[in-house]
């Protein structure tokens, strides 16, 4: 990044959640990305994409670059360490859990189970002086609707402790709740006081009527209940006992909190717009949930033992399945269909990269890898049962039908080209997962006619991917139409479709390895090669990168696969987040952030390292035939 730039580094960003709305965290300590009252709502604090967007920082008065920055282990509660000439101070921000809030009347927005938790719809933010003096200064200001309507502050009978602010036309009210002692001006709201050794502040933001904290005592065992709530979750995980197990820790925290709690959607990213290359016009908005995403977030889930979370997904999945006729590649959270795209041209976009977009267009794509997808996760979530629910197997069906019919047509592919449709081989894998799956759903429910009809459909997509998918050389290709590599098709060992020792797929893995990768980080696809309907290039996609760390480990490759694992958790953010991209000459952060899709592969990578180095562990110990020692 430019030492220039107003903007922070996209991976710098600290990431705040309560399974409602998430927060973005600048090092200085300014809030720049929050949207309310759900997630995919307009923004209130939107500076990451405009410096005038809104903001709302906290912290020391002269400086802006912190000592430290961390979560509290365990938990989704940010800690930001200050020092300045005269003391040091820590911050703390977190969005307040609580206890569930609806004993005496229903929820209007939760359609999940209920739990023994909630959100308590609070932004709360603390300031302890640890050591000497610091001069503090708090300076919020909300511009509601993307950056378009400034707020209006008032007091309330709380006097310089508590203000209100609102603009016309806008649903959303915000509280300004705090122990220091508030001025205005114009759209801001002001605050500064010398902070003592020993001495505290707090200051919650709070935008229904929920009450927040009066006090900083109040403020503080809220703080220590929320981070109680984090570390009691992740204790209910089943994490191996290794050295990358605080990354698949920070990957569950970071799914968890990009989660929809009341519906169970999984978003793929907290934000919109962030660019997948500087200054270019790859912007999209993520605030939604991809069907495609559900498989490996099943996986992901049940592997580290969240069985919960994966039910509250499979079931939001689930509801749009039998809901929808033609099902779509995505969904807002509440299982909206029209998610019409815009563009907001008056924002100045992240380091001036535009347009800055919301909805996402891609919407009403047609992308027939789609019943693969919900196939692989309906067999993922029946193979975690005892048997298959009544209520999936009419959905399944209708499903299974719908790839019957459209397997053969072109589509926009697993990238949402925006090109001409073409016969992308991927898609067509995903094709058979789905008659696969089908298939062994059917024998499960004893119904062997229709699991024969159903694989014998399997076979013949298998045979056209095989006859038409595939080089000269043996290597799977993009679409039928050319012979150029596209990372997608690492997914082939990883969804069953060949074993992984057939010559085929160890030839498409390494010719992967080896031609579309940057300084050994993974293209999508060559631009030059692909109609896409964009211009200009991107960075490496890291999923695509953990992809190929899992089609190594299961081609043999584990040495290699390991020494790609490491090199890409040296990537991660200071506080172990992913954007959608890396650039690979610099480790630079591009796209959304975080991207769900990338801590879902970073599990299955490491996942299938571990397991791998368990299996050599055991064979190294396993007497060879005649071997007289003992195991």
């Amino acid at each position: 990044m430019s030492g220039s730039s107003a903007f922070p580094p996209i991976g710098d960003y600290g990431f705040l959640s309560d399974c409602e709305v998430t927060a973005l965290v600048a090092p200085s300590g300014n809030i720049e990305w929050l949207c309310l009252p759900r997630l995919d709502a307009p923004s209130v604090f939107g500076a990451v994409l405009d410096r005038g967007a809104g903001g709302f920082r906290l912290g020391p008065a002269d400086i802006s670059v912190p000592a430290a920055r961390r979560y509290i282990p365990g938990t989704m509660v940010l800690e930001t360490s200050w020092g300045t000439a005269n003391g040091w101070i820590v911050v703390r921000d977190v969005l307040l859990m609580g206890p569930w809030h609806h004993e005496d009347e229903l929820s209007n927005t939760h359609r999940r189970a209920p739990t023994d938790y909630d959100a308590e719809h609070v932004l709360l933010r603390t300031v302890r002086c640890v050591s000497g003096e610091v001069q503090v200064t708090l300076d919020c200001e909300p511009v509601f609707d993307y950056g378009r309507k400034p707020a209006t502050w008032y007091y309330t009978d709380r006097g310089y402790h508590q203000g209100i602010a609102g603009a016309d036309g806008v649903g959303v009210e915000l509280k300004l709740t705090t122990d220091m002692r508030l001025g205005f001006e114009a759209g801001r709201a002001m605050a500064r006081t010398l902070l003592k050794e020993g001495e505290t502040r707090y200051v919650a933001l709070s935008w229904t009527e929920h009450e927040p904290p009066h006090s900083f005592k109040e403020a503080y065992d809220r703080l220590v209940w929320t981070a109680h709530h984090w570390q009691h979750w992740l204790a209910r995980g089943d994490f191996p006992d290794h050295p990358w197990r605080s990354f698949l820790e920070r990957s569950a925290l970071t799914l968890k909190g990009l989660t929809f709690a009341p519906t169970g959607a999984l978003v793929a990213a907290a934000t919109t717009s962030l660019p997948e290359t500087p200054g270019g016009h790859r912007n999209w908005d993520y605030r939604y949930s991809w069907i495609r995403d559900s498989t490996f977030a099943l996986w992901g889930l049940y592997t580290l033992g969240f069985d919960w979370e994966a039910d509250d997904f499979f079931w939001f999945i689930a509801d749009v399945a039998e809901r929808d006729h033609d099902l779509q590649i995505m969904y807002g959270v509440d299982g909206e269909r029209d998610l019409h795209e815009q563009t907001l041209d008056h924002l100045h976009g992240y380091e001036g990269a535009r347009p800055v977009r919301i909805g996402n267009g891609a919407y009403n794509h047609r992308q027939n890898d789609v019943w693969g997808a919900i196939l692989d996760s309906f067999y993922i979530h029946t193979n975690s049962r005892d048997g298959l629910d009544d209520r999936i197997w009419p959905i399944l069906k209708r499903l299974v039908a719908a790839a019957i019919e459209h397997w053969h047509e072109p589509d926009r592919g697993i990238w949402e080209v925006r090109g001409e449709p073409k016969h992308f081989t991927s898609s067509k894998v995903m094709c058979w997962v789905a008659l696969d799956r089908g298939a062994r759903l059917a024998r499960l429910r004893e119904e062997p006619e229709l699991a024969e009809e159903w694989q014998r459909v399997a076979d013949e997509i298998h045979e056209d991917v095989c006859t038409h998918g595939i080089t000269p050389e043996g290597v799977f290709k993009q679409h039928y139409e050319t012979d150029a590599l596209d990372a997608s098709l690492l997914l082939i060992p990883l969804v069953r479709f060949l074993p992984a020792d057939d010559p085929r797929v160890k030839a498409t893995v390494l010719a992967i390895a080896d031609h579309l990768t940057v300084d050994d980080l993974v293209l999508r696809y060559i631009t030059k090669e692909t109609d896409d309907g964009m211009t200009g290039e991107e960075g490496s996609f890291t999923i695509c990168s953990f992809w190929l760390v899992s089609a190594l480990v299961e081609i043999g490759e584990l040495d290699r696969a390991r020494r790609l694992c490491e090199k890409l958790l040296s990537f991660a953010s200071p506080l172990g987040l992913y954007a959608e991209e890396i650039n690979p000459v610099n480790g630079r952060h591009l796209g959304n952030f975080p991207q769900a899709f990338t801590h879902l592969a970073l599990i299955n990578a490491i996942i299938h390292i571990i397991r791998a180095e368990q299996q050599v562990a055991v064979s190294s110990v396993t007497p060879a035939r005649g071997d007289r020692r003992q195991p």
